[in-house]
């Protein structure tokens, strides 16, 4: 699971469909609650409140935003990483 921050980008897709579009974090409300600044298609932004953050696999209905598949990405690599180190040291000290 990725920990929102403020700052980080998400894709927001809205109630009516479409999207994805860009949005930033404004508010880490938990880590699967967040404040929004999302940038419309027309390059105007609107400030939404306590929208939703799909993590992992989970289905929720719209409106609703989750991480770029390189954010995804990035984050399995360095679980995967911590694991390797994790192993490591154990067997070091071991």
């Amino acid at each position: 699971m990725i920990e929102p921050t403020v700052g980080r980008v998400v894709w927001f897709y809205p109630l009516a469909g479409g999207g994805p579009l860009a949005a930033i974090v404004c508010k880490a409300h938990s880590a699967t609650c967040v404040n929004l600044t999302v940038s419309r298609e027309d390059g105007l932004t609107i400030g939404l409140e306590h929208v939703h953050l799909k993590q992992d696999v989970e289905e929720y209905p719209r409106p609703y935003c989750e991480w770029m598949s390189y954010q995804k990405d990035q984050a399995a690599k360095t679980e995967q990483l911590e694991a390797v180190q994790k192993a490591a040291e154990k067997g070091f000290w071991s």
